[in-house]
């Protein structure tokens, strides 16, 4: 689930699903619902996304995923999650992410999506990316997404080859995060940085980010369009990827 409020006309977009904020389809079409109001909504200046409790946000939802029947509604799956996820990195108004916990899997590539990262000062938060671990690639979307927040390949591979979980000073030194701040600042920063990217005369932080992300956004969607992005998904139903995900599971 994704529950929304609005303060100082931006609206705070918050992950709350079990212990551990999963992702599920519910989750991605509130948010698709969030993006669109941020853009057709002069009155709203951008988004806020963070998470309820200790979690940002775990990634998707394991019962989801274990529960698919077959391929193809694992391919109906991916097909809208890509679209949503460009539509939240596409966003007209600032998105900000406020990680109030770990931001792990799925919900540091829904991270990286945004413009800005700050996370609460915390020695028990961990940021990183675990698929590899699982036997799980990353789709066309996730994995542009995720490049595109970093200024190397070295990085990049260096996070998702070794299926690193990282401290916040760890995800600040690499630039996965922007700033660490104390858990009473992280919502106020985040509105603040959206205050100052939006209120300006004209509005120029939106034909701004327009002209740097549209280019990657086509580039993803000429893939999606032209490759077989499908034969890949056929790892969910691998016996060892499925007890790797069983396993994780029960441990949550």
């Amino acid at each position: 689930m994704l529950n929304e409020r609005i303060e100082d006309g931006i609206i705070i977009a918050t992950f709350e699903n079990g212990k551990i904020n999963s992702i599920t389809l519910e989750t991605l079409r509130k948010l698709r619902d969030i993006v669109k109001k941020a853009n057709e909504d002069d009155a709203v200046k951008g988004i806020v996304l963070t998470g309820a409790g200790r979690i940002f946000c775990s990634g998707f939802d394991l019962p989801m995923f274990l529960g698919f029947k077959d391929v193809d509604e694992i391919v109906a799956f991916f097909h809208e999650e890509e679209e949503i996820l460009l539509e939240l990195f596409m966003c007209r108004k600032p998105v900000v992410s406020a990680l109030n916990g770990a931001a792990v899997a799925g919900g540091l590539i829904f991270a990286m999506a945004t413009d800005y990262r700050i996370v609460k000062n915390h020695p028990k938060i961990t940021i990183g990316m675990s698929e590899i671990r699982l036997g799980l690639p990353l789709s066309l979307a996730q994995s542009g997404i995720m490049r595109f927040g970093y200024d190397s390949d070295k990085k990049f591979t260096d996070l998702m080859y070794f299926g690193r979980m990282l401290d916040v000073n760890a995800a600040r030194d690499l630039a996965i995060v922007d700033e660490i701040v104390e858990e009473a600042d992280l919502i106020p920063r985040a509105k603040a940085v959206i205050s100052a990217w939006i209120d300006n005369p004209g509005r120029a932080f939106i034909k701004l980010k327009e002209g740097l992300k549209k280019p990657v956004a086509d580039r993803i969607r000429e893939r999606i369009a032209k490759e077989n992005w499908q034969e890949g998904l056929n790892c969910f139903f691998n016996k060892d990827v499925r007890e790797a995900l069983e396993f994780v599971r029960s441990m949550m």
